[in-house]
Protein backbone atom coordinates (compact mmCIF):
# COMPACT_ATOMS: atom_id res chain seq x y z
CA UNK A 1 0.00 0.00 0.00
CA UNK A 2 2.83 2.32 0.96
CA UNK A 3 3.96 1.86 -2.82
CA UNK A 4 0.69 3.06 -4.16
CA UNK A 5 0.57 6.26 -2.07
CA UNK A 6 4.70 6.70 -2.74
CA UNK A 7 4.15 6.48 -6.63
CA UNK A 8 0.70 8.46 -6.23
CA UNK A 9 2.97 11.13 -4.31
CA UNK A 10 5.67 11.28 -7.22
CA UNK A 11 3.04 11.71 -9.96
CA UNK A 12 1.79 14.44 -8.11
CA UNK A 13 4.88 15.98 -7.75
CA UNK A 14 5.53 15.08 -11.47
CA UNK A 15 2.46 16.93 -12.83
CA UNK A 16 1.87 19.73 -10.07
CA UNK A 17 2.47 22.54 -12.62
CA UNK A 18 -0.95 21.02 -14.61
CA UNK A 19 -4.37 22.27 -14.05
CA UNK A 20 -7.02 21.52 -16.38
CA UNK A 21 -7.21 24.80 -18.24
CA UNK A 22 -3.45 24.87 -18.78
CA UNK A 23 0.04 24.68 -17.10
CA UNK A 24 0.51 27.08 -14.32
CA UNK A 25 3.99 28.38 -13.51
CA UNK A 26 5.90 25.95 -11.94
CA UNK A 27 8.72 26.42 -9.20
CA UNK A 28 11.43 26.68 -11.59
CA UNK A 29 11.45 29.00 -14.01
CA UNK A 30 12.43 28.18 -17.95
CA UNK A 31 15.64 30.12 -17.30
CA UNK A 32 16.79 27.89 -14.73
CA UNK A 33 15.87 24.40 -15.82
CA UNK A 34 17.74 25.44 -19.20
CA UNK A 35 21.06 26.85 -16.72
CA UNK A 36 20.68 23.64 -15.12
CA UNK A 37 20.29 21.70 -19.07
CA UNK A 38 23.66 23.83 -19.70
CA UNK A 39 25.33 22.74 -16.30
CA UNK A 40 25.05 19.07 -16.95
CA UNK A 41 25.98 19.43 -20.70
CA UNK A 42 29.47 21.31 -19.13
CA UNK A 43 29.92 18.53 -17.00
CA UNK A 44 29.87 16.23 -19.67
CA UNK A 45 32.10 18.09 -21.95
CA UNK A 46 34.56 18.46 -19.55
CA UNK A 47 34.34 14.62 -18.65
CA UNK A 48 35.27 14.42 -22.57
CA UNK A 49 37.49 16.71 -22.42
CA UNK A 50 39.78 15.09 -19.40
CA UNK A 51 39.12 11.64 -21.11
CA UNK A 52 40.58 13.18 -24.16
CA UNK A 53 43.43 15.30 -22.42
CA UNK A 54 44.19 11.57 -20.74
CA UNK A 55 43.88 9.45 -24.82
CA UNK A 56 46.19 12.45 -26.29
CA UNK A 57 48.81 12.07 -23.62
CA UNK A 58 49.04 8.23 -23.86
CA UNK A 59 49.24 8.87 -27.72
CA UNK A 60 52.44 10.77 -27.25
CA UNK A 61 53.83 8.72 -24.63
CA UNK A 62 53.38 6.19 -27.20
CA UNK A 63 55.02 7.63 -30.12
CA UNK A 64 58.04 8.80 -28.09
CA UNK A 65 58.77 5.24 -27.22
CA UNK A 66 58.34 4.27 -30.59
CA UNK A 67 60.80 7.31 -32.16
CA UNK A 68 63.30 6.03 -28.78
CA UNK A 69 63.09 2.62 -30.94
CA UNK A 70 63.45 3.44 -34.49
CA UNK A 71 66.45 5.64 -32.99
CA UNK A 72 67.81 3.01 -31.93
CA UNK A 73 66.80 0.76 -35.11
CA UNK A 74 68.88 3.15 -36.89
CA UNK A 75 71.65 3.55 -35.01
CA UNK A 76 71.97 -0.35 -35.06
CA UNK A 77 71.35 -0.84 -39.11
CA UNK A 78 74.43 2.36 -39.75
CA UNK A 79 76.38 0.05 -37.38
CA UNK A 80 75.80 -3.16 -39.55
CA UNK A 81 76.35 -1.33 -42.43
CA UNK A 82 79.57 -0.42 -41.86
CA UNK A 83 80.40 -4.39 -40.87
CA UNK A 84 79.19 -5.27 -44.02
CA UNK A 85 81.20 -2.40 -46.29
CA UNK A 86 84.09 -3.77 -44.31
CA UNK A 87 83.26 -7.58 -45.88
CA UNK A 88 82.30 -6.04 -49.02
CA UNK A 89 85.74 -4.55 -49.68
CA UNK A 90 87.48 -7.50 -48.47
CA UNK A 91 85.70 -9.74 -50.83
CA UNK A 92 86.16 -7.21 -53.49
CA UNK A 93 90.04 -7.87 -52.61
CA UNK A 94 89.98 -11.18 -52.86
CA UNK A 95 88.61 -10.88 -55.91
CA UNK A 96 90.73 -8.56 -57.34
CA UNK A 97 93.77 -10.78 -56.98
CA UNK A 98 94.51 -12.59 -60.34
CA UNK A 99 95.05 -16.06 -58.53
CA UNK A 100 92.59 -18.63 -60.23
CA UNK A 101 93.41 -21.14 -57.54
CA UNK A 102 92.32 -18.51 -54.16
CA UNK A 103 89.06 -17.57 -56.41
CA UNK A 104 88.49 -21.45 -56.92
CA UNK A 105 89.05 -22.02 -53.38
CA UNK A 106 86.93 -19.28 -52.18
CA UNK A 107 83.82 -20.47 -54.73
CA UNK A 108 84.40 -24.11 -53.36
CA UNK A 109 83.88 -23.26 -50.21
CA UNK A 110 81.01 -21.42 -50.23
CA UNK A 111 79.56 -23.75 -52.17
CA UNK A 112 80.30 -26.64 -49.63
CA UNK A 113 78.91 -24.01 -46.79
CA UNK A 114 75.93 -23.19 -48.53
CA UNK A 115 75.24 -27.47 -49.30
CA UNK A 116 76.73 -27.71 -45.49
CA UNK A 117 73.79 -25.35 -44.21
CA UNK A 118 71.01 -26.77 -46.63
CA UNK A 119 71.05 -30.53 -45.66
CA UNK A 120 71.40 -29.72 -42.09
CA UNK A 121 68.08 -27.31 -42.20
CA UNK A 122 66.63 -29.90 -44.29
Amino acid sequence: MNSRRDYRSSRAALFDGIEESGIRSSAYSTHEINEHDNDRAMEGLQDRVSILKRLTGDIHEEVESHNRMLDRMGNNMDASRGILSGTVDRFKMVFETKSNRRMATLVASFVAIFLLIYYLTK
